[in-house]
């Protein structure tokens, strides 16, 4: 069913519920070409049973604002009292994923990940336990609770933080960025200067960030 343009959501992932927006690009029904995919992965402020509250922040809000993308892009909502990184949640956005690339016209060696705090949690947790999966990720604001940074040290990551956030510290990211930049060549870190919680809109607001995602391949 479509909500609006370009916009799909979609439910019932494995055995439980998971809804979902499905962005597709303006020429996507009028060619045969594949399209690269992000996922993205909001905060804990957007979970709950209405997706709309996805669009206040990140991609979803870009699309609303009318920004077009030469990308699908996939974002599910989690529902109340959980987290992105639980194991329940990573299995589910994983078969989300496999279902996404086998529905769709998707180039599957150009799969990338992006979320903002609890969502940047979510995407390091999920290409930790699948690190095939991404060709790139940029988590925002986020951090890890496994600490399995060794299945990372191959994979394309750019990590954002404001130094003033008082929600989730820098050091999350820059731990990150210490520990896997000796091992990885394609890692990168954003510290933003007298920037809070609030890192996400100035980094989806920069066209670079995709240029960036879209320059990896597995």
């Amino acid at each position: 069913m479509i909500i609006e343009k370009y916009l799909e959501t979609g439910k019932n992932v494995k055995n439980e519920q998971l809804n979902y927006f499905i962005y597709l690009p303006d020429d996507y029904y009028h060619s045969k070409k594949k399209y690269p995919l992000i996922l993205f992965l909001h905060g804990a402020g957007e979970r709950g049973s209405n997706i709309d509250k996805i669009k206040r922040h990140g991609l979803p809000k870009r699309i609303e604002e009318g920004m077009n993308f030469p990308f699908v892009i996939v974002a599910p909502q989690c529902e109340d009292g959980i987290w992105w990184s639980h194991d329940k949640k990573i299995v589910s956005l994983y078969v989300l994923m496999k279902k996404i690339v086998s529905e769709l016209r998707i180039e599957d060696n150009r799969i990338y990940g992006t979320g903002l705090s609890m969502g940047g949690y979510g995407i390091i947790e999920l290409a930790s336990m699948h690190h095939k999966l991404f060709a790139a990720i940029i988590p925002i604001c986020g951090g890890t609770i496994r600490n399995k940074l060794n299945n990372l040290r191959d994979l394309p990551m750019w990590l954002f933080h404001g130094d003033k956030d008082d929600v989730i510290p820098f050091e999350s990211s820059l731990l990150i960025y210490d520990y896997l930049k000796k091992k990885n060549e394609n890692i990168r870190i954003t510290i933003y200067k007298n920037i809070g919680h609030d890192s996400w809109t100035e980094t989806y607001e920069n066209q670079k960030i995709y240029n960036w995602l879209l320059s990896f391949k597995n």
